[in-house]
């Protein structure tokens, strides 16, 4: 699904009838008149300035009052979203976990914010603020209210597979059902999710589904960078998860280390709190032969993909569209990643970059020993690359298409 494909959709969208929503006047070129309040609620404060600020300038700027809620304290990104017009209050609100008291416990506290602010709009990304955000806005009477499915993560992978994770997607399903009743119109960013909210009638048949080409990347902040001179570097940039692939990325580091002494292979990401999690015993376990280099974390991750040839993301997770991909894109980065739900949208095979099977270290190391064989292909793909971030991954023309779907 291309950019002006989502344009188009939006356009459909945009003349549906909506179940459960009242006609409302529009002012000249279809927009509502008069400046609107929207809420919009984030699983992490920190989410806000990494995916969120273009668009929240955005609505700033066409003149609209912002309200973002989040659970974290995050100083930084609170400042950071003072400085450009939007208030921001804390939320009670457990990012991961099944505690169903403390989940009533943050619908209760959504409810009683919904009734006090009393927002014309709710914009609402993640499970937790999707569902528990919009349920309290259904009760609080807020008409307009939107949802955008970022990646169903384990709710869809391998852990949906045992009874344990069957039971709980079974109740997200049911969650999500209710949470999105008469909802002004939901956005997801890659098919396989379009079609499990669709396989599980998470919508009502009145509310538009519309696609958009994931959070979008900023052009102008992540520049085309030519590939430096020098061995070759792989680099990794994700959560250190097992579902991101890092054990096959190590395996097959170490497999191409004995044939190509002189490549790298790097690891760039922070320690995450998960049973799924690699520790920093494993890390330092993947490490002990040198062939995987751990760069640690980093809140600007541009000078490291400036450093690299290669871009590898060898996810099994049911990602979104990755954001790290996406800067690769725009720095002008060939990318091996996997045929995987989110990952496969950032790559067309062959031309930009490789497709590989999930789980599959020797189909991983074949991929990346193709550009250790012939030093060319990074500048060629890696020049295709920065062109789809053009034609497709532009933050500001995905910004574009929310703000015109939620009519501002």
């Amino acid at each position: 699904m291309t950019l002006s494909d989502a344009s188009i959709a939006v356009g459909r969208s945009a003349s549906s009838d909506q179940a459960g929503a009242a006609p409302l006047a529009a002012g000249p070129a279809g927009r509502r008149p008069g400046r609107q309040h929207i809420v919009v609620i984030a699983s992490l404060t920190r989410s806000l300035v990494i995916f969120r600020l273009e668009l929240l300038k955005a609505m700033v700027a066409a003149g609209h009052r912002v309200t973002a809620l989040a659970p974290d304290d995050d100083a930084d990104a609170a400042r950071t979203l003072a400085g450009i017009g939007v208030a921001f209050q804390r939320i009670p609100m457990a990012r991961t976990g099944t505690n169903p008291i403390a989940d009533l416990r943050t619908m209760a506290s959504l409810y009683r914010t919904m009734r006090s602010l009393s927002p014309d709009i709710l914009f609402a990304y993640t499970m937790k603020p999707i569902i528990y955000g919009g349920l309290a806005a259904r009760l609080a009477g807020v008409r307009r209210r939107f949802a955008m499915f970022t990646g169903f993560g384990y709710m869809f992978g391998s852990e949906g597979e045992t009874v344990s994770g069957s039971a709980l997607r079974w109740l997200s399903v049911q969650l999500y059902r209710r949470a999105l009743v008469g909802a002004s119109a939901a956005f997801f960013y890659n098919d396989a999710d379009g079609e499990d909210i669709r396989r599980h009638a998470m919508l009502g048949t009145g509310t538009p589904m519309i696609p958009i080409s994931g959070s979008g990347v900023d052009l102008d902040l992540y520049e085309r960078q030519p590939i430096p001179p020098g061995p070759p570097v792989f680099l990794l940039v994700a959560r250190l998860l097992r579902e991101k692939g890092i054990l096959e990325f190590a395996e097959a580091a170490r497999a191409l280390k004995t044939r190509y002494p002189q490549a790298r292979f790097q690891i760039l990401g922070p320690f995450y709190e998960s049973p799924l999690a690699i520790g920093r015993s494993d890390l330092q376990r993947l490490q002990t032969d040198g062939a995987v280099e751990y760069l640690g974390e980093t809140s600007d991750v541009r000078p490291y993909l400036s450093a690299s040839t290669v871009f590898v993301l060898p996810s099994y997770y049911r990602e979104g569209i990755p954001r790290s991909a996406l800067e690769a894109l725009a720095t002008g980065r060939a990318i091996v990643t996997t045929d995987a739900p989110g990952c496969r949208e950032t790559v067309i095979d062959g031309q930009n970059g490789v497709l590989v099977p999930p789980r599959d270290a020797g189909a991983l190391a074949a991929a990346m020993a193709r550009f250790l064989e012939d030093s060319a292909l990074a500048v060629t793909m890696g020049a295709r690359s920065r062109r789809l971030a053009e034609e497709r991954f532009d933050v500001h023309a995905i910004n574009r298409v929310l703000l015109g779907a939620l009519e501002l």
